[in-house]
């Protein structure tokens, strides 16, 4: 069993008013949660890193949920996506351990929802930001939820720590209109329309 001490979370949210045009009738709602652990395979190459992820699932369901709440809810939660930053005696493949606990924890709280949960990775030093991509949850190609979230933690990841991130969203873009796939067209089928 794998250790994964968590040493520090935190919750980012945001509302969009405007992007430049007219006040949005709603504001745009995303929210990120962060949790800074320690890397247990930091220093050292294992080969098999798979059950690890079956020790993740509680921190991927607490995150969740606390993501949620600070988004007031479950009701219009429609974007997702996830992501990591691996310390420096790390590798980016620590950072993969995060896509079953991280995101199919999300999916199990959010209900229905179909298409692949957007995600980013990589090594960096503290303070590193990511772009945690975004996207819908039940169709992949709606243009207008294509996004990013810019997250980072000023005091992490240290070498042997791993920045594990989820963030949703409400709604899409302020000012979207880039056409393709719109809301009211989504299928939710297939995860793509």
């Amino acid at each position: 069993m794998a250790e994964f001490r968590l040493r520090k979370l935190s919750v980012l949210t945001e509302d969009i008013h405007h992007d430049g045009g007219s006040d949005a009738p709603t504001p745009r709602q995303r929210a990120a949660v962060l949790a800074l652990v320690s890397n247990p395979f930091a220093g050292r190459y294992t080969a098999d890193l798979q059950p690890a992820m079956e020790d993740l699932k509680p921190l991927g369901l607490a995150m969740s949920e606390r993501l949620i709440a600070a988004l007031g809810g479950r009701d219009g939660i429609d974007g997702y996506g996830k992501g990591a930053i691996v310390g420096g005696r790390g590798e980016a493949e620590h950072g993969a351990l995060w896509h079953v606990p991280g995101g199919y924890a999300m999916r199990a709280l959010l209900g229905e929802s179909r298409a692949i949960v957007p995600s980013a990775m990589k090594v960096g030093v503290m303070g590193a930001t990511l772009d945690v991509p975004l996207g819908h949850i039940n169709a992949a190609y709606v243009r207008g939820h294509f996004d990013a979230m810019t997250v980072s933690m000023p005091d992490g990841p240290r070498d042997d720590e791993i920045l594990f991130v989820l963030a949703m969203s409400k709604g899409p873009r302020v000012h979207s209109r880039m056409g393709g796939l719109e809301l009211h067209q989504v299928k939710g089928e297939d995860g793509l329309r």
